[in-house]
């Protein structure tokens, strides 16, 4: 089981994750423990996040939601 997520930080920048443990992964990010989300700032909001079978189809996921470029349309993905 894995997760696939989207977070958006205080400048509304967003970052798409996957992860095996979300709240394991969730608090690495809030901690700063992640170079990729510090661009983010002090705030981060978990908008949309999606339960899939393997980590392999949770990072192909990301792969493809990262590749259009429109956060706004990964977040809708996410949510059906």
């Amino acid at each position: 089981m894995a997760w696939v997520y989207i977070l958006r930080g205080c400048s509304n920048r967003h970052y798409i994750g996957s992860a095996v443990d979300l709240d394991a992964r969730l608090a690495q990010h809030r901690r700063g423990h992640t170079h990729t989300t510090k661009r983010l700032g002090e705030k981060l909001e978990l908008v949309a996040s999606k339960h899939v079978e393997t980590l392999d189809e949770a990072r192909r996921t990301e792969r493809m939601l990262e590749a259009k470029k429109n956060p706004q349309l990964a977040i809708y993905y996410l949510q059906q």
